[in-house]
């Protein structure tokens, strides 16, 4: 019997009888071998008569999920789908496990029809149809005993905030959350509801909840400040704190950010995943060229190599890259980071502590009086830091650093702006590179794109003319969403010559841009317009993440 058949058993998907006769039929080559769950199940509804559906394309009905307790359904992984002459077709992927469909019989005295569908995809559109916690929140509204108080009295609503169902709700968003991959967590009070997103690769998403949240909201706010060592009485000022969580040992630091609103207090999540498995240099996805160059830049003696972009752009992840391509025994690495987001064996690492007064700053002067060879500041802030790393480099050592600016040439100017002198610019800056991260078309469902404006932009770019541009559709596998991770696009500037000359004439970052692009400088665009062409990701993705320049500068003269 096969592996699959024998696990659909024990998860009561499947018969032992059934699983011994599909067996045979396999072995006396009356039958494939099945390679999926859908396989078996697709048998067992023809074997049984039974109805199977894909869950795609499926609107959830509020009415009919409401005649049903949230906490069967998810316990016992049931999924009510429509009414039809008398009946509810009910979806499960586990036909031999009826203890679940007998407890909504005698609950609702409804006759259910049970219709097969795939385990993974059921679970995942029961908690869509449900929202997350649906179960909790359910027990909780059925608490007569339970009641939220008013803001003012703060003693219950700390009783509140410890009660378990609240408790077991705010770790049910923060494991859902993790398993998604979201970087951030978005709980945003408004008039008559509490909204909960997601920035999943990059974008919100917003997550299903039952109504019944809204009452509930005060609790649930108290208990994440508890979790962040907050005040719990102060809701008129602005806090932040943080949470150290550990899921299946992997450890991850949430910055908490609360701030009073309108209708009470909103709360962001940042999830910093600490135990990251950190790529190789030949995985950042750099092209071939812009690869050498980088490469060259990390075996200077010393200068200074910038990382530039947005916030979440992935900047800090290619410098751990960079730092962990260069570490070795002979290298004295020394970084400062607010906070530590990735912690690197043979890597000495200090976080700032405002409170403490360990600026960046004051960490950096320290740092330079410990002889390291190699220093990594975790962004250039101001007009301080921003010389300290310029004398940093002037005196032997390799610095790399983060900015905010939109593209590489920008970050020269961006430094004359901050009080750092030109000429101390141009003698100790090497490289700025540049990045962005657009999301990865899904390839269960990316289908080649043949719009018209898309035809019309193959046209008008000789990157794309002969390629087949793909654009996202949406499936279960991908949430809808056409996207499934996220990859990086770069912009490498290495300083010539002229370049180091046209900083000390205070050319402007378009002339510097000029400059780079002759030498052969790939631009942002031009790099997404590669991925576009390897069919990676869309071009709506490309003129998302470098909206700021024109269309005439993305493409190649």
């Amino acid at each position: 019997m096969t592996e699959l058949l024998q696990q659909m058993i024990e998860a009561k998907q499947l018969s032992a009888d059934d699983g011994q006769l599909l067996a045979s039929e396999i072995d006396s080559g009356n039958r494939a071998t099945p390679e999926s769950e859908e396989d078996v199940l697709r048998w067992l509804a023809d074997e049984y008569e039974l109805g199977y559906h894909a869950l795609d394309g499926i609107e959830p009905d509020r009415e009919l999920l409401a005649l049903f307790p949230a906490r069967v359904l998810l316990k016992e992984e049931l999924l009510p789908l429509e009414r039809e002459n008398g009946s509810v077709r009910i979806a499960t992927s586990r036909l031999f496990a009826t203890e679940g469909i007998d407890t909504l019989k005698s609950l609702t005295g409804l006759h259910l029809e049970p219709v097969l569908a795939p385990s993974e995809i059921l679970n995942k559109e029961i908690k869509k149809q449900l929202g997350i916690g649906a179960d909790t929140i359910d027990e909780l509204d059925k608490e007569t005993s339970f009641e939220v108080v008013e803001d003012d009295d703060d003693g219950d609503l700390d009783a509140a905030a410890e009660d378990a169902t609240i408790i077991k709700f705010v770790n049910q968003v923060l494991k859902d959350a993790i398993e998604l991959r979201a970087s951030d967590i978005h709980v945003e009070p408004f008039e008559d509801e509490l909204r909960i997103r997601y920035r999943i690769d990059g974008v919100l998403q917003e997550i299903p909840v039952p109504a019944a949240i809204k009452k509930f909201q005060p609790a649930i706010v108290s208990r994440i400040k508890i979790l962040s060592h907050l005040n719990i009485a102060e809701k008129r000022l602005p806090q932040d704190g943080r949470i150290k969580l550990r899921l299946d040992n992997m450890d991850i630091d949430v910055r908490v950010s609360i701030i009073p609103m309108l209708h009470g207090e909103a709360v962001v999540m940042r999830l910093l995943r600490q135990d990251s498995a950190l790529r190789g240099m030949d995985e950042l996805g750099m092209d071939e060229g812009d690869l050498a160059k980088f490469q060259k830049v990390l075996a200077l003696p010393h200068g200074i190599a910038l990382v530039t972009g947005p916030t979440g752009s992935g900047k800090t992840s290619t410098l751990y890259t960079a730092l962990n391509a260069i570490n070795d025994a002979i290298r004295k690495i020394i970084t400062i980071e607010d906070p530590i987001e990735y912690q690197l064996k043979g890597v000495n690492q200090i976080g700032v502590s405002e409170k403490a007064g360990l600026t960046f700053a004051k960490g950096l002067r320290a740092i330079l009086r410990h002889d390291p060879d190699v220093v990594l500041i975790g962004e250039i802030r101001d007009q301080e830091t921003g010389q300290i790393a310029v004398q940093a480099s002037l005196t032997g050592h390799l610095v790399f650093s983060t900015l905010h600016t939109n593209d590489a040439p920008s970050a020269m100017t961006r430094l004359v702006d901050m009080g750092v002198e030109p000429y101390l610019v141009a003698s100790s800056l090497e490289a700025i590179l540049a990045q962005r991260l657009v999301r990865v078309l899904c390839e269960k469902c990316k289908t080649e794109d043949t719009s018209a404006p898309t035809l019309a932009l193959k046209e008008r770019n000789p990157q794309l003319k002969d390629a087949t541009v793909y654009t996202h559709v949406g499936c279960p596998e991908c949430r809808t969403m056409g996207y499934d991770g996220r990859h990086a696009i770069f912009e490498l500037m290495d300083l010539s010559a002229e370049v180091r000359e046209m900083i000390l004439k205070d050319c402007s970052a378009g002339q510097l841009r000029d400059a780079a692009r002759k030498r052969g400088m790939r631009t942002l665009a031009e790099d997404g317009w590669r991925l576009v062409n390897k069919g990676i990701t869309s071009p709506d993705e490309v003129l998302r993440v470098t909206k700021d320049q024109s269309m005439d500068d993305n493409l190649v003269t």
